[in-house]
């Protein structure tokens, strides 16, 4: 969140709470983007490697990134309902601040109708007519009378709807208020999680010598090429022959432009990326905004069978959700893979596929 929007939120909070609806918390609600991750911290499930058994460090450090994966998608979910929630607030605090003004202008326009009347010595209107001796005057009168009831009954009207919207906004004010707070806690547990389990694989990697780190390189480099090799010899890349979109052309340039950019948790660039950060800035730059999360992106984009992929396609990955990439063609994906990589080219089918979604509009072919 910008310094900017958090001004904005700021002079919402002071709005609000002046009318003594709400009561400001001893935290702000603005939480600042992700920080770097702190230094590695000895915990319960990191001990020592053993030289020889590198595939079970491997497998391990991929259920830590896996779980780190799934907390980001958390932090992310949550910095993104804040962020809603937020400029829903200041909505609100506009809308109080023009009711207080017109109720303050309804207010002077009564107080000076009272004025009147004390200037007339106290009687009503009808009074001053029953004692007048000119005919005419009393029929011009009269309906400068009824015209000025009219006139009252409207002005006590307004004055009460007014203050009944300004009594509704306060109330959803604080509504909104708590459901931010409660966003932060969210947000902030969230965050714990990921830095927990990105700091035990990190010491994990760090009790490694140079030589068996560079194994463990090889490695997932293995893993990853068993897995594509298989998912191409299931015959499926001669089932693919779809041509990106315009759009689609243009989120592929993108994400491409990103390769070699460090994975940082939370990020959206232009630095630095988690997957759901690339592949939605990706779409963003295509002039297709899609949800920020690749749980989301799962569950609201349309969703392809993998023989109509192409292109620009987002693949899903794992039974979670939990990664996302983007279909480049031939086999191939740009992704952001996990803390410690960079954005880097994969073969599509090198982690477990959960499905495909598109993100152009429902009626591109």
């Amino acid at each position: 969140m910008g310094p900017g929007k958090r001004g904005l939120i700021a002079t919402a909070v002071t709005v609000v709470c002046a009318l003594t609806v709400l009561a400001a918390p001893g935290t702000a609600f603005a939480s600042p983007g992700p920080a770097p991750t702190p230094a590695p911290t000895p915990s319960a499930g990191a001990t020592r490697a053993p030289g020889k058994d590198l595939e079970a460090v491997r497998e391990r450090l991929d259920k830590l990134y896996r779980a780190a994966a799934r907390a980001t998608d958390e932090y992310n979910a949550a910095e993104e309902k804040a962020d809603r929630q937020s400029a829903e607030l200041v909505k609100l605090a506009k809308k109080i601040v023009k009711g207080q003004e017109k109720l303050a202008k309804l207010k002077d326009r009564a107080g000076a109708s009272a004025a009147a009347q004390y200037r007339g010595g106290g009687l009503p209107p009808e009074a001053h007519l029953m004692l007048s001796d000119d005919p005419q005057e009393f029929l011009d009168g009269a309906g400068r009378v009824r015209q000025g009831q009219h006139a009252a009954k409207g002005l006590i009207g307004e004055l009460t709807r007014t203050q009944e919207d300004l009594e509704r906004y306060a109330q959803d004010a604080s509504a909104q208020w708590k459901k931010l707070e409660a966003g932060r806690k969210a947000k902030a547990a969230a965050r714990k999680k990921v830095e927990k389990q990105i700091a035990e694989a990190e010491k994990l990697e760090s009790e490694l010598q140079k030589e068996e780190q560079e194994r463990l390189a090889e490695l997932e480099k293995e893993a990853a090429g068993k897995a594509q090799t298989a998912w191409l010899d299931s015959g499926i890349l001669d089932e693919i022959s779809g041509k990106a979109s315009e759009q689609g052309k243009k989120a592929v340039a993108y994400a491409t432009a990103q390769i070699g950019k460090p994975y940082q948790w939370g990020a959206e660039g232009p630095k630095t990326y988690d997957c759901s950060g690339l592949t939605s800035q990706a779409w963003i730059s295509a002039g297709r905004g899609i949800p920020r999360t690749s749980q989301e992106q799962w569950k609201q984009l349309r969703h392809i069978d993998i023989q109509d992929m192409r292109p620009g396609d987002l693949i899903i990955y794992f039974d979670d959700a939990s990664h996302v990439a983007m279909y480049v063609g031939d086999g191939a994906i740009v992704h952001a893979p996990r803390p410690g990589r960079t954005v880097t080219l994969a073969g599509a089918g090198s982690m477990p596929i959960l499905g495909v979604v598109r993100p152009d509009a429902a009626d591109a072919d």
